[in-house]
């Protein structure tokens, strides 16, 4: 699972998530795309499911990136405990994501192909996505 070498405080605050994303929602490396139209927090598990789905389908072929990492903690008390006595113990990490960060970048297949598997990809994240495609990508 992807979670940070070294993290200088155990637990962190929740925080919230308001607006969009400003950072990270163009397509940088590949020509197609995994967008979120949602907000939530992505957990190290979700993002291996899914970039397993997305490679498997392309058969090893063309190039994978995942522009996301989980690099906040989160917590959860044990079952059967009453509140209180402090913040409970981390059990993972998450990745914040606004409104149209892109997840997943694919490249060096067909269309069709990437499609198909980032479809694959999407049914295993808890979030509405959106296929989007390099402005400037020609079909061979």
């Amino acid at each position: 699972m992807l979670q940070p070498k070294k993290t200088k405080f155990r637990r962190q605050q929740r925080g919230h998530m308001k607006g969009i994303a400003h950072r990270g929602d163009q397509l940088s490396f590949g020509s197609f795309g995994l967008k979120t139209l949602e907000t939530c927090w992505l957990t190290s598990q979700q993002i291996e499911a899914a970039r397993q789905a997305v490679v498997r389908y392309m058969k090893r072929e063309g190039n994978v990136w995942i522009r996301v990492f989980p690099d906040k903690p989160y917590t959860r008390k044990p079952a059967e405990v009453r509140q209180g006595k402090g913040k409970g113990d981390p059990v993972g990490f998450v990745a914040p994501c606004t409104p149209g960060r892109v997840l997943i970048e694919a490249d060096g297949v067909p269309l069709a192909v990437a499609k198909e598997a980032l479809r694959l990809g999407a049914n295993k994240l808890p979030i509405h996505t959106k296929f989007v495609v390099r402005r400037d990508y020609v079909e061979e």
